[in-house]
């Protein structure tokens, strides 16, 4: 039986103790390591750059945004850019739902603030390996808040559009949406466009993470 491959992680904080902590967490995981730890986002991406000349990138980034030097909100779309295989968990303590999404939107794939559990960010690590996205609860809570107001969010959705994002939030794909609401493939793609645009969301995932905070479906199983 083969042995099942470690998640890599790198990672990027000012703080020697918040480093040092994490790091220290992930030790004791038996399907996580971390593999470098970076004072900064210049220092991540000189990291990266030679992790990447021996094919050795971390699957995940755990990034701080407050930094001296070069912040996390500057790493962040550079990362994705240069290594678009690596994703990117931002750490931190701006609890404002405003900052997640435009970070979400830049390509996050999870947002956790520094006083979640050691739990949730392995959680949130192997979430973001799956090509998930982890939220924490209160932040998903605000989010979806801020997505529900009149003219901003769920509100602005027909009748229609928020049937598919339901739809989307069950998991379901393009094919699967036209085969429920008997509609063309083209139609249904049109439609999860719509939704998106109208939300002003980057992804699929993060669509269905919305249905999921504003109680319009359940997560999949």
């Amino acid at each position: 039986m083969s042995v099942p491959q470690l998640l890599k992680v790198l990672i990027v904080d000012d703080h020697a103790v918040a480093r040092r902590g994490i790091s220290a967490y992930l030790d004791v995981l038996d399907d996580i390591e971390a593999v470098g730890q970076a004072v900064d986002g210049q220092d991540a991406l000189e990291q990266l750059a030679a992790l990447a000349a021996y094919g050795k990138l971390p699957d995940v980034v755990l990034l701080d945004l407050m930094m001296p030097n070069m912040d996390g909100t500057s790493t962040m779309p550079e990362i994705r850019r240069r290594y678009p295989d690596v994703k990117v968990v931002i750490l931190t303590s701006y609890g404002e739902a405003e900052r997640m999404n435009t970070l979400m939107q830049l390509g996050a794939s999870g947002y956790l603030l520094k006083d979640a559990g050691a739990q949730e960010v392995a959680a949130a690590i192997r979430a973001a390996a799956r090509d998930e996205v982890f939220i924490d609860t209160s932040m998903a809570r605000k989010f979806a808040n801020i997505m529900s107001s009149p003219g901003a969010g769920i509100s602005s959705l027909t009748e229609r559009e928020r049937t598919v994002l339901q739809l989307v939030g069950t998991g379901k794909s393009n094919r699967e949406i036209a085969t429920e609401l008997f509609i063309s493939e083209r139609t249904a793609r049109t439609h999860v466009s719509n939704v998106l645009g109208k939300l002003s969301l980057a992804s699929r995932t993060q669509a269905a993470l919305l249905a999921v905070s504003v109680g319009l479906t359940v997560p999949p199983a």
